[in-house]
């Protein structure tokens, strides 16, 4: 497959598409293009690594928390859900993806027991900054972040994906009221 053929299919150029191959170290031949069976396990191994799931735990057991354990479970995308935990005591011992939710309180012992590496956070803004720093000394590497905190200005050595629901909204009805 060309560059030209990637480009048309992702609405880019045949440059951009070779120059962001090039930062990862370039998949195809000049003149040839790229072998697509070649391409999909470099872009696997880039995403996915190994093929290793990340231990992951989510905290916040709600609606969003529910939606999003969902997608985490799912076996294609290179995390496994390990624990889910709640302060509401109406959810403990209750399912979420084949997973127990636990009391909040529990975290601190589940990490230094299960050594998860990735917090999904679904919980308000001011749990998240309470949560942060504890979340740092348990070992936790990355944070998949839906509260409307914006992790990494205080912790830089975390790896951070900060979502905004809110502001992507904001940003579709913005694109939507003012095409040309």
């Amino acid at each position: 497959m060309s560059s030209s053929e990637l480009a048309h299919m992702m609405g880019t150029t045949a440059s951009q598409v070779r120059q962001d191959f090039n930062c990862f170290g370039g998949f195809g031949q000049q003149g040839i293009g790229y072998k697509v069976d070649v391409l999909r396990a470099e872009i696997g191994k880039l995403l996915f690594g190994d093929g290793e799931r990340l231990p992951t735990i989510l905290i916040g057991a709600g609606h969003l928390g529910s939606a999003v354990s969902s997608f985490i479970s799912r076996d294609t995308n290179g995390y496994r859900l390990i624990g889910v935990f709640d302060i509401n005591p109406d959810l403990y011992d209750k399912e979420m993806c084949g997973v127990r939710i636990l009391p909040l309180h529990d975290l601190e012992s589940f990490c230094a027991q299960h050594h998860p590496e990735v917090a999904v956070l679904c919980v308000p803004r001011q749990s998240a900054i309470d949560l942060a720093g504890n979340l740092v000394s348990y070992g936790i590497k990355g944070v998949w972040n839906f509260s409307h905190y914006d992790l990494s200005v205080e912790y830089p050595e975390l790896t951070v994906e900060n979502v905004h629901l809110g502001d992507s909204l904001m940003s579709l009805g913005y694109r939507l009221r003012n095409k040309e």
